[in-house]
């Protein structure tokens, strides 16, 4: 254990010992697993995105700089 993470336990109030137990038996009941990156897919987000028929129109907001 490291000498931090010691002194960090030492000053860990009496009425907090119990919470900090069962946080320390939750992790370390979890299995832990390298994280894998899911590989992308082609195509996966297709038809997801749909462009407005007049996307190339110019805005009203616009007309006075036009």
């Amino acid at each position: 254990m490291s000498t931090a993470l010691a002194e960090k336990i030492a000053k860990i109030p009496k009425e907090k010992e119990k919470e900090v137990e069962a946080f320390l038996d939750s992790i370390l009941s979890k299995e832990v697993e390298p994280l894998e990156k899911p590989k992308p897919m082609f195509g996966a987000l297709k038809g997801t995105i749909i462009m407005a028929d007049d996307f190339d129109e110019p805005l009203d907001d616009f007309k006075e700089y036009m």
